[in-house]
């Protein structure tokens, strides 16, 4: 097998691309562009500088830092002196998420934002290991360990001046198998697990997604995720540094609603041919779409709402596109993209081709919507195991199918397996089990985690799903419990499960769920008798047994007496208080007495449904009462 790190990828691609942009970001009135020759030759000041200060290959660096250039020019820099990048997420606000992360990694230097750096000097007594804390911006008054990224340019000068070969000479014997990321998971019933990813898990899954998707170098793109997850480094910048097109990262908000806000003045300004989305960002699309619809007035938002009528029967599920009779649709939907569709992509920029949609999978009304207004969102899936990618919906009619997950990158193997470990014929659900080159090196410091989850080379996903005879894959769930947001960040709930029933003694059974949802809820069994007792003086005993169960769960949010166990946004933000136990005669629990997770969502499903209405929202809501009042008036 031919050798092929990020650092040759990225060679390769300054031969051929040299005077073209790479990068565009904007800190002041306009989107500055740098070519990838310059890319270059900041990466090696900045990794040069990071030997010169000791680094050595296979040491861990971090980044904890909003997108922006030096971001991207960073981890260039410290794959070029051999380090491996732990890229760590803004979203982390808990000072113990950080402090786990930095000590289980070995991180010893970390890259960071003026914006972020207060996180870190909360901590940096706690992290010994730390050597230096290497500050983005020069308007920042420096404490102790601390230093600008421009001083280490200059020392990086200095080093490149006296030992150039000598450096180069560190990223030209990286191979294949050596370590270039550890990117931790959202958090499991233990600690986050680093998920450990080669360079030729990156390279390889780069060639994997080139066979499903094409990216010309004439293409831009504007980030507007996150940069530590795998998803925005292979679609958002590796398979663009491949292919010598461009990428501008979002202007930096001084809050991260300054940020958010950015987002569509910079799609205008930078016009991408394509965008990397998950479900929550889709949403808000569609939503500001809608919006700008309904302020043109009544008659532009009937006609709007009848044109996606039109559309919708058009396409179908887009690989029917006008199949049979619908042909005679065509000129109608063409007339609407005329005189509504292109408007609306001029909110766009009037260039986006497409969007990559990543995380949870997205809801197929939604792919409907944009399909139909000429932006498709071509759902893909994956997971960090595997670099992300495993396969895609793509442009073409016969490469997407709303509601699949697309067709398998390229070359990848699959199995669709039982629960015994069998595999399955085509069409028939089961585990979804992959093996390519971008299955994952395996888990920092986790040899059982690893072992359980990479078997002679395949990757046990977790989830559930099943191959169609066309070729689509599609996903339907997961076997293992994890929530998932509507942003796709993933969360294991059964700590928090258990920690509520041990600690509560009017919880007797909950499970806790979200699936792609804005929110997470709680199906809650109480204890009968300990409620009963406590609102034995109550005037509505009822409302006051909601309370109580209400209090036992908000005791887990920050200011509660068990705050910091979990992190709040997964905690419950409405519950559906059941009347009746998980028992194995309802089949809602095994032989084992652990509750059966998919039968107690199908069996409750009408109730989480409700939790997800506004009523049903609401504590005192008529099901909760009248579920409380059979164990409390009984």
């Amino acid at each position: 097998m031919a050798k092929r790190t990020i650092i040759d990828l990225f060679e390769e691609s300054v031969a051929k691309y040299g005077e073209k942009t790479f990068l565009l970001e904007k800190l002041d009135k306009q989107f500055e562009p740098t070519t990838y020759a310059a890319v270059k030759v900041e990466a090696l000041r900045i990794g040069a500088g990071l030997a010169a200060m000791g680094v050595t290959p296979k040491q861990t660096v971090s980044i904890l830092a909003e997108g922006c250039n030096n971001w991207i020019i960073s981890e260039l820099g410290l794959l070029y002196a051999g380090a491996i990048s732990v890229p760590l997420s803004i979203k982390l606000e808990e000072s113990n998420d950080l402090l786990f992360r930095l000590r289980h990694a070995d991180v010893s230097t970390i890259f960071v934002s003026k914006y972020q750096l207060p996180k870190i000097r909360k901590i940096k007594d706690q992290l010994p290991l730390i050597e230096r804390i290497i500050v983005f911006q020069n308007d920042v008054a420096l404490e102790e360990k601390e230093m600008t990224l421009d001083a280490v340019k200059l020392m990086g000068d200095e080093h490149l001046a006296a030992h150039r070969e000598e450096f180069l000479a560190i990223s030209a014997a990286l191979q294949n198998d050596d370590y270039a990321t550890i990117t931790y998971t959202s958090g499991t019933t233990a600690d986050p697990k680093g998920v450990v990813l080669t360079h030729r898990n990156y390279t390889a899954n780069v060639e994997q997604a080139l066979t499903r998707i094409s990216i010309p170098s004439t293409y831009r793109t504007l980030i507007i995720l996150p940069l530590d997850h795998c998803f925005a480094h292979v679609c958002g910048f590796y398979i663009m540094i491949a292919c010598g097109a461009a990428v501008a990262t979002t202007q930096i908000g001084s809050t991260p609603m300054g940020t958010l806000k950015n987002i569509p003045i910079n799609i205008r300004e930078v016009k991408p041919h394509f965008l990397l989305s998950v479900p929550a960002i889709a949403k808000n699309f569609r939503k500001n779409i809608e919006s700008s619809i309904k302020s043109k007035g009544a008659f532009t938002e009937k006609l709007f709402k009848f044109a996606l009528k039109v559309s919708y029967e058009y396409n179908q599920d887009g690989y029917s596109k006008g199949r049979g009779w619908r042909c005679i649709l065509k000129p109608l939907v063409a007339l609407f993209d005329k005189i509504l569709y292109s408007k609306v992509r001029q909110g766009f920029g009037g260039c986006l081709e497409f969007f990559v949609g990543g995380g949870a999978l997205l809801d197929s009304e939604l792919q409907r919507f944009f399909y139909a207004v000429g932006m498709p969102m071509y759902q893909g899936y994956g997971l960090s195991e595997a670099t992300p990618i495993i396969s895609t919906n793509s442009i073409g009619e016969k490469n997407h199918r709303f509601g699949s997950s697309g067709k398998l990158i390229q070359p990848l193997e699959i199995k669709i397996l039982d629960d015994e470990g069998r595999e399955l014929p085509v069409g028939e659900k089961g585990e979804i089990v992959i093996k390519g080159e971008n299955v994952m090196a395996g888990y920092w410091k986790n040899p059982s985690a690893t072992a359980e989850t990479v078997k002679d080379g395949w990757l046990y996903t977790g989830d559930m799903g099943y191959m169609a005879p066309d070729g689509f894959l599609y996903v339907l769930g997961r076997f293992k419990s994890l929530l998932i947001s509507s942003d796709g960040e993933k969360y294991s709930p059964e700590g928090m499960e258990e920690a509520m029933v041990d600690k509560s003694p009017y919880i007797d059974q909950i499970m806790i769920y979200n699936n792609q949802n804005p929110y997470t809820i709680a199906v809650v069994v109480p204890n009968g008798d300990a409620l009963k007792e406590a609102v034995a003086t109550a005037e509505d005993k009822a409302k006051a047994a909601a309370d109580i169960l209400h209090a036992e769960v908000e005791k887990y949010r920050t200011g509660g007496v068990f705050a910091d166990e979990f992190p709040d946004r997964w905690l419950p933000a409405a519950l559906a208080i059941v009347d009746e136990h998980f028992t194995e005669q309802n089949g809602l629990v095994n032989s084992t007495m652990k509750v059966v997770r998919n039968k107690v969502e199908n069996y409750f499903k009408s109730r989480i449904d409700y939790a997800y209405t506004a009523e049903g929202k609401m504590l005192h809501n008529e099901q909760n009462l009248a579920s409380l009042k059979k164990w409390v008036e009984k």
